[in-house]
């Protein structure tokens, strides 16, 4: 199996599984006609308690529009680019367990993304490359008797409300069903997130709608929105995170390294993840202007590597170091055409976006990639500093 030489890729599809598991997360729909009515005023406290007190159902499979907005014009390569860079219609199936798969259909092919509760597997039909690896853990399914009373959940929004603006439980209408639209927004620094918006079902409590917008733009950059919804059991081989045949296979591990009783422990500090090693180790105590945070060690099929996190909050920068084989390169990912940058006398690749700058590059056998909520200037200068 290809070796992951580059978080680029894993980058683009975080933000598209972060979305993913909004609207997946806090229930299931039941099926019901449409209608175009909104649900009566709630303070949004108790449209969250009757949200997490909805009655469950076993499954639920819905039609879904993917919007992505995020990349540059003119970056696509004309007629093979993922659906999941592109936007696209699908649908999405999700079990009463956590299991659920989400598949994009498009002229260039399908996108899937797949967690079994086990295992997650990201494929793009297009070239065939599956990225698959172990989860962290499946959340524990909570009995009834453990649900959130209404004082917990306005302890909970307090807590919320001290780094981020959160507005009402605003009715709307999505999927034809009643629903509450939230908007949240950073209240310091968001670097450049705008705000974040999530509507659920007024009377299923299922999540319909997750949308991102970038500083400034009324347009959400990222959005995915349920346009039609079933419910009943969801078959076995719909969530099954098994890589098609044929597929090239990315392994993720998430292990770093093993304890006496082979349990997988985090190696933290610059001297600590220096020793494990084969090449010198560029993590400055400040970078563009940010405090060092942390230096973590981490592995990508039998590759290890190291990730520097620099600044706090959602302005903060990260620094992702791996050796570079015989086959690594600045390529972008996904046939992208992104500018070059020059840094240093070497040779980078800048992927922009409104929500953030990746950037990724080669030197003295050691490849770098540079992503964070940030302009393009505070990447490049972050990469300079890499010394």
């Amino acid at each position: 199996m290809r070796r992951l030489r580059t978080a680029s890729t894993r980058r683009l599809v975080t933000i598209v599984a972060v979305l993913v598991a909004a609207v997946a997360g806090a229930g299931i729909a039941q099926a019901a006609l449409q209608t175009e009515e909104t649900p009566a005023p709630k303070p949004l406290d108790r449209a969250l308690y009757d949200a997490a007190n909805a009655k469950p159902v076993e499954g639920v499979t819905a039609r879904v529009k993917f919007t992505n907005n995020l990349l540059p014009s003119g970056s696509l390569p004309e007629g093979t680019a993922s659906p999941v860079l592109t936007g696209a219609t699908g649908r999405i199936w999700l079990s009463n367990d956590g299991r659920l798969r989400l598949e994009l259909q498009s002229a260039n092919g399908d996108a899937q993304i797949v967690a079994d509760g086990e295992r997650f597997l990201i494929y793009d039909a297009a070239i065939k490359q599956a990225v698959t690896g172990k989860l962290d853990g499946a959340p524990a399914k909570q009995p009834d008797g453990n649900k959130p009373n209404l004082g917990a959940i306005q302890t909970g929004l307090d807590r919320l409300g001290q780094a981020w603006t959160l507005s009402g439980a605003t009715p709307s209408n999505v999927a034809g069903r009643p629903s509450y639209t939230v908007r949240v927004a950073p209240k310091d620094d968001g670097g450049l997130l705008g705000a974040a918006e999530v509507a659920w079902d007024a009377v299923r409590g299922v999540p319909l709608r997750a949308a991102v917008y970038a500083q400034g733009d009324d347009n959400p950059v990222l959005e995915l929105e349920a346009t039609d919804i079933s419910y009943g059991k969801i078959p076995a081989d719909k969530v099954d995170a098994t890589p098609p045949a044929g597929a090239k296979v990315t392994e993720i591990d998430p292990s770093f390294k093993l304890d006496a009783q082979g349990k997988p422990v985090a190696v933290e500090g610059v001297d600590a993840v220096q020793k494990e090693l084969d090449f010198p180790l560029a993590a400055p105590a400040e970078l563009a202007g940010l405090p060092r945070k942390a230096v973590r060690l981490i592995k990508t099929d039998d590759q290890v590597g190291a990730v520097s996190t620099y600044g706090q909050g959602l302005g903060q920068i990260l620094v992702f170091q791996t050796r570079a084989g015989a086959k690594s390169s600045n390529t972008a990912p996904g046939g992208l055409t992104l500018p070059q940058v020059n840094i240093d006398g070497a040779t980078g690749s800048e992927l922009a976006t409104a929500l953030g700058t990746l950037l990724t590059f080669q030197r003295e056998g050691v490849q770098y990639v540079v992503v964070g909520s940030v302009p393009p200037i505070a990447a490049e200068n972050a990469a300079r500093g890499l010394r």
